[in-house]
C-alpha cells in the first residue's frame, strides 16, 4: 500500500476534472462554430454605410450608398466607413462576451472573453 500520495481518491478527482476540461472544451469549439456564423452589422449616415461582421470579428460585406461615391463626399464616405466597422466590431463583441458568459456562468475568464 502507498502512503503519503493521497489514494486512488485523487487520481478520481484528477479524471472528474479532465471529462470536465475536455466539455468545456468541447462547448467552446461549438460558440466559436456558431459565432463564425452570427453576422452583426454597423450603420452609419443613416445607413448609407452598412458593415456587417461576424462572431469571430471579421468583416464580412461593407455597402456603399452610389450617392456617396463623389470626389466631394470622400471624406465623409471615408469616416462612415470607419464608424460603421467600428460599430460592426463592437456589436461583434459583445456578442461573443454574450455567448461566452453563458459557457463561463458569467465570469470573466482572461482569453474567452
Amino acid at each position: 500500500m502507498l502512503k503519503g500520495l493521497g489514494g486512488l481518491g485523487n487520481l478520481a478527482n484528477m479524471g472528474n476534472l479532465m471529462k470536465q476540461v475536455q466539455e468545456v472544451q468541447a462547448k467552446l469549439a461549438d460558440i466559436e462554430e456558431e459565432l463564425a456564423h452570427q453576422v452583426v452589422k454597423g450603420t452609419a449616415g443613416g445607413e448609407m454605410v452598412t458593415v456587417e461582421a461576424n462572431g469571430k470579428q471579421e468583416i464580412l460585406t461593407v455597402t456603399i450608398d452610389p450617392e456617396l461615391l463623389t470626389p466631394e463626399e470622400l471624406d465623409m464616405l471615408q469616416d462612415m466607413i470607419v464608424a460603421a466597422t467600428n460599430q460592426a466590431l463592437e456589436a461583434s463583441r459583445d456578442l461573443r462576451v454574450q455567448r461566452m458568459s453563458q459557457l463561463t456562468g458569467g465570469l470573466k475568464i482572461p482569453g474567452l472573453i
